[in-house]
Formats: structure tokens, sequence, C-alpha cells
């Protein structure tokens, strides 16, 4: 129970703190910029666009990424499966997220590859007239999509245990999370 509550307690950081701080910073860029362009006729923060795009934005993403797929924010379809029994529904909800787990997994393998390439190449993205390295903002999709996969490791060990009849409890049925279920 201790691991989840850290695992938790991580991912709220990085959706609380850390998104929302980049959603300040790219309100705060975005409106900077435009009263210069408008009102000073001038570019106060140069290369603002790229700012929000490569930096701001997809550390918003990414770190609010596992919070939403463990708090179930991201579509299910429920309805054919609340009309089952309770043990179908999750056999039903096993399956799905074995698939769910199998699709991610890809997913991981992939992104994995293409941040590693990008380390070993040292990427670079302009930011105005200066080049920085892009690895600092890849490395955390691996990472949230790492935090997703392990939520969904926690959700299927929870769906097997309903669907063998044991009991739950724990860390197993703390959050619903987004099974079927």
């Amino acid at each position: 129970m201790r691991f989840w509550r850290a695992i938790w307690a991580f991912e709220w950081g990085l959706a609380a703190v850390g998104a929302g701080s980049m959603l300040f910073i790219m309100m705060m860029v975005t409106v900077i910029s435009v009263a210069g362009r408008y009102f000073l006729q001038m570019d106060l923060i140069p290369g603002a666009y790229n700012i929000v795009e490569r930096i701001l934005f997809p550390l918003l993403v990414f770190w609010a990424m596992p919070i939403a797929h463990r708090d179930g924010l991201f579509p299910r379809l429920e309805t054919f499966a609340d009309a089952q029994p309770p043990r179908r529904r999750a056999l039903i909800a096993a399956v799905a997220m074995i698939v769910e787990i199998a699709v991610y997994a890809v997913f991981m393998w992939f992104i994995f590859r293409f941040v590693w390439g990008s380390i070993v190449q040292n990427r670079t993205m302009q930011i105005g007239t200066n080049f920085l390295p892009l690895w600092p903002i890849l490395v955390m999709m691996p990472l949230a999509f790492g935090l997703m996969i392990l939520e969904m490791a926690r959700l299927l060990y929870r769906d097997m245990r309903r669907l063998l009849g044991l009991p739950v409890s724990g860390a197993a049925d703390v959050h619903n999370g987004s099974s079927a279920v």
C-alpha cells in the first residue's frame, strides 16, 4: 500500500505542480507575447510559439496523462460491461486491460527507441536564436507511459482477483481506474 501511495503522490505532483505550472507559464507567455505584439509592436519573448509548442505543452500533456488514466478520465465504453453479471464484468475488464497493456507496451517500446535515438543524436530544438537540447522534454514521454502501464498492471491484478472471486482490498481497490468494472 505504501508503494502505491508513493506512486500516486508522485503522479499527483506531476499533474498538479508540474502540469499546472506549465499551464500557467503557457498562459503567461501567450499573454506577454500578444501584449508585446499588439501594444508595443515588438516581440517581448523571442521564440514564444516554439516555447509553448515544444516545451510547455508537451510537458503539460505528459505530466497529466498518468493521473488522468488513474482517475478514469480517458473515454471508456461501459454500457456493455455494466449490463453483465459481476464475474463476466471482471472477465471483460481483465481482457480489456490485457489488450490495453499490450497496446501501451508497444507504444512504450517505440517511444523509448525514439527518445534513446534522440539522446544519442543530441537532438536539439530552436527557441528564438538559440538551440537547446530536446532530451529533458523527451524523457517525460517514457516516464508517463511507464506510470500508466504500472497503473494498468495494478488494475489487471484487481480485475483478476475479482474474476477468481478473491477479495479485493488494500491498494487494489483504492482507485477505480479505467477498467470496465
